[in-house]
């Protein structure tokens, strides 16, 4: 599907100036699906946790452990909250954004969230190739991860759109997301 196509049309009709907001934990393939997301929909694509480093010139784990994880949520809602009011893209977010409820709210009033659910086992293998998850930073990173999704799927939960993010190509999952938000949005499959 390509921006000229009749659907991808009719979708960004019905998505006005809205945004599509990816949702997940980490590791669950909101850069990598929204990126090929954004670009069949002709969409710019932006990576929150990218625009925070870039603006403090630092990666995540050295603002959590230099300034810690209350200012490192509140810097990350103030940026959401500018990154939803430039108008329709596509946003990858943090893994802990959506548990605030004032970025909730915002969300809802400027985009469409979707929540890229995986399961236990593929979120483990993905977030084990890389070293810099600060919450993972632990004896039990599997532990922490498993308490963490306790937590945090109740409130993905009330994300307008659920597709699952399996470790097939992200091509495929970015497909799978463009058919669950025109089915969202009643927009017909076209011909």
């Amino acid at each position: 599907m390509s921006l000229n196509s009749q659907p991808a049309a009719a979708l960004l009709a019905a998505l006005g100036g809205c945004c599509i907001v990816l949702i997940g934990m980490m590791g669950s393939g909101k850069t990598s699906v929204g990126r090929p997301l954004a670009g069949r929909l002709g969409l710019d694509f932006i990576d929150a946790d990218a625009e925070i480093e870039a603006a403090h010139r630092m990666t995540i784990p050295e603002i959590f452990a230099q300034h810690g994880e209350t200012y490192f949520r509140d810097v990350e809602r103030r940026m959401l909250a500018r990154l939803l009011a430039e108008g329709r893209k596509v946003v990858a977010t943090g893994g802990g954004a959506f548990m605030n409820a004032e970025t909730r709210a915002r969300i809802a009033e400027k985009g469409v969230s979707i929540w890229l659910k995986a399961d236990f086992d593929g979120l483990i293998r993905r977030v084990r190739r890389r070293a810099n998850r600060p919450l993972l930073q632990t004896r039990d990173p599997e532990g922490a991860l498993r308490k963490l999704i306790d937590d945090r799927y109740p409130i993905y939960a009330l994300a307008d759109v659920t597709v699952v993010s399996h470790d097939g190509p992200h091509e495929m999952v970015a497909a799978e997301t463009i058919r669950a938000l025109m089915s969202y949005l009643n927009v017909p499959p076209g011909p």
